[in-house]
């Protein structure tokens, strides 16, 4: 595991990484027959109600400006919902999104529709298996798949990441919920986990790092993305780049640290229909 860059360095390039991307890619592109664009987040990625400063320009790259969003919150208990709603209305105000809709405002055909016209999604935290079942009894699930396919911009942090890999294998969260099965909307060819502690906190990283390295020795198929708090990977114009944070990608017998602001290949290949 390579560990080695000092950490003002990294935080040098992490900077560097987010306005770069920023500079470069500007607003999202237009929907209408585009690449994916897909963004994870590891959590932790709000500081009050406003996103975190390197996490709020890469926010602001993705999803561009005077866009409307839906939220999809159901990763959240019920009662928090509102709150979590206004929290992130306020957070994407900051970077220059237009409406911001919560699903949960809407009936089941409201909701659908608000997917079917929005110009981009969010899919925040909490509980991962809540979210998922709850994207795959209302036909969410590939309605989301389907638009982000098409070039919607779509996003998410912590529940809302482990949703957009492939399939729900190293989240962090208990099974409070059934679900149909583990497979998610597969927007990048990995299984994805959040709230990844930094090699800062030594014995933390090291015992999350056994497990995901245990994960794949039974399922040495697959790739593991980990993302650090406040860490975000945006895979856009059909390259993955870390572009706030840190980050590893693990693979059965070896895994490395992402290196922000440079192309992650592993990341870029068939998602979607082309990697189920």
């Amino acid at each position: 595991m390579a560990t080695d860059v000092p950490l003002p360095r990294r935080a040098f390039l992490t900077a560097a990484a987010a306005a770069w991307i920023a500079r470069v890619h500007g607003a999202a592109p237009p929907a209408a027959g585009g690449a994916p664009s897909i963004l994870v987040s590891g959590g932790a990625m709000m500081r009050g109600d406003r996103f975190a400063p390197a996490v709020g320009t890469v926010m602001r790259a993705h999803f561009g400006s005077g866009r409307r969003l839906a939220l999809v919150l159901h990763a959240t208990h019920p009662s928090g919902r509102d709150a979590m709603e206004a929290r992130l209305r306020a957070a994407f105000r900051e970077t220059g999104a237009g409406p911001v809709e919560s699903l949960h405002r809407r009936d089941a055909p409201g909701a659908l529709a608000l997917l079917r016209e929005a110009d981009g999604v969010f899919l925040g935290g909490g509980e991962t298996f809540v979210l998922l079942g709850e994207l795959q009894r209302t036909g969410q699930l590939e309605l989301i798949r389907e638009r982000a396919l098409a070039g919607v911009p779509c996003g998410g942090s912590s529940a809302g990441a482990n949703v957009i890999g492939l399939r729900i294998g190293t989240t962090n969260d208990f099974p409070v919920a059934d679900v149909a099965s583990r497979e998610a909307l597969g927007l990048l060819p990995v299984t994805i986990n959040p709230h990844h502690p930094p090699p800062s906190k030594e014995t933390d990283f090291r015992v999350r790092a056994g497990k995901i390295r245990g994960y794949l020795r039974f399922n040495p198929g697959e790739r593991v993305l980990a993302l650090a708090d406040a860490s975000v990977v945006r895979l856009h114009a059909g390259t993955a780049r870390l572009a706030a944070g840190q980050g590893w990608l693990y693979e059965a017998g070896r895994d490395r640290e992402l290196v922000a602001g440079e192309p992650v290949p592993e990341l870029a290949g068939a998602s979607g229909a082309g990697a189920r």
